[in-house]
């Protein structure tokens, strides 16, 4: 970590580094940010890079500080913010116990998950145990990308966020259908960041795959785009075209508001923009600007 000229931190992992701004620090100024855009509530998690970079040990004793620290701002404020827990994703046995804490005790209604932990997929049956615990839960995972695989090919022009974050999500959604864990566990919740990366764009593809090579149906009993459809999708690409294919894709009921703020690359007023120009009714703005995520989150 360093300081910047402008007095920020700095925290740098491969291929990208967040500027800790006011807004990832200060939640009474983040409060009067979502204020004067007329954001209700926003859901808040921890950003990259996450506690699984630590020992499994700390790993686990910073995701419980973390999640005290969410339940407190919970508390605090209202209907300001809800939170999805963070788990220390290097120990799995330390996650099932902190995500029971998080949703039982401190009233979470789910986690974020990162779409690679360590270089591990979602998929690896090591994470199995965390899953069957979420089921029970019917907790809400939601997907979102730390440095992503293969970053070594991605450091130079900033491809590593810009590329490589929806790729990894892209990649663990695809590997979590395939390998049979939506159908295995069918209580989870499933959201993906960024607008499911490539998802929308590359399910028929996927089909296609289940259809040609046997691997593909191994653990499925249908393809992969029925268990897609079923997964929710933060609006962060301000491309209203991307959105309208998520929407042809999953429905309207499925497609939560996402700005990505405080990180550089985020905007809620573009969010904002995007979703008030696209060719929706009232009732379709409504729910994709709070509607979907109170049923979803049980706000």
């Amino acid at each position: 970590m360093t300081i910047g000229e402008d007095g920020n931190p700095r925290i740098y992992y491969p291929g990208d580094y967040n500027i800790a701004v006011a807004g990832h620090r200060d939640i009474d100024y983040r409060e009067q940010v979502l204020i004067g855009y007329g954001v209700d509530t926003q859901v808040i998690t921890l950003t990259t890079p996450g506690t699984h970079v630590e020992t499994p040990a700390a790993a686990a004793r910073f995701a419980g500080l973390v999640n005290d620290a969410f339940a407190a701002v919970v508390r605090s404020k209202g209907v300001r913010f809800a939170a999805l827990a963070t788990l220390p994703l290097n120990d799995p046995a330390a996650s099932v116990k902190e995500l029971e804490r998080a949703c039982c005790d401190l009233g979470f209604r789910g986690a974020m998950l990162f779409s690679n932990v360590n270089g591990v997929g979602l998929n690896d049956q090591r994470f199995w145990p965390l899953y069957e615990a979420a089921n029970d839960l019917g907790a809400v995972l939601y997907i979102h990308p730390p440095h992503s695989v293969g970053v070594e090919a991605i450091t130079d022009f900033w491809l590593m966020p810009v590329v490589g974050f929806p790729m990894d999500t892209t990649l663990a959604a695809a590997k979590l259908v395939f390998s049979g864990v939506p159908e295995r566990f069918p209580r989870i919740q499933w959201a993906l960041c960024h607008l499911g990366g490539a998802i929308p764009y590359l399910a028929e593809r996927l089909d296609r795959g289940f259809e040609a090579f046997s691997e593909c149906r191994a653990n499925i009993s249908r393809p992969p785009s029925d268990y897609l459809k079923q997964f929710y999708y933060d609006a962060v690409n301000f491309n209203p075209r991307a959105v309208k294919l998520a929407i042809d894709f999953a429905g309207v009921d499925h497609i939560l508001a996402g700005s990505d703020y405080p990180h550089q690359i985020g905007s809620i007023p573009k969010m904002l923009e995007t979703i008030q120009g696209m060719e929706l009714s009232e009732a379709e703005k409504t729910a994709i600007f709070g509607g979907n995520a109170a049923r979803l989150l049980g706000l």
